[in-house]
């Protein structure tokens, strides 16, 4: 008898502890920082013939801001990339456009990329960059 009362008390022991570990593993699971979501998107012709205007357009959103405001921005070679166009402030959720019409001045490539930034309010004067795309590529011949 006793040998069955120290079973007993062994297998109440392991659900304890079981249930334990699940309560705890659920707590830290809760306490685990979140992971804000964003998404950008650039368009533009991958060709383009030297004097011809061509679009390009970025499209961004991102749930860590109030407020979105999505811009593109251009390099040529190796240069620093310079802000071509911004769209408008809007309401996280909606999504920010910014499109630019460029025409092609000379020979070679040119890369653009979209940038979201958030904002606390729609005249927050201190933007921060939240997210860039991915580099596309227009080659002009």
């Amino acid at each position: 008898m006793t040998r069955t009362k120290t079973t007993g008390l062994k297998a109440r022991g392991g659900r304890v502890a079981v249930i334990g570990a699940l309560g705890l593993a659920s707590v830290a699971l809760a306490a685990a920082p979140a992971f804000a979501k964003g998404d950008t998107e650039v368009t533009a012709p991958s060709t383009a013939q030297v004097g011809e205007t061509f679009t390009v357009s970025a499209l961004g959103d991102h749930d860590a801001a109030l407020y979105v405001r999505a811009c593109l921005e251009s390099r040529s070679g190796a240069q620093a990339w310079h802000q071509v166009t911004c769209g408008d402030v809007v309401w996280t959720g909606n999504g920010s456009k910014a499109t630019a019409h460029v025409k092609a001045a000379h020979r070679g490539t040119q890369q653009y990329r979209a940038v979201v930034y958030g904002l606390s309010d729609p005249t927050d004067r201190h933007p921060v960059r939240l997210q860039t795309s991915d580099p596309v590529t227009v080659n002009i011949r």
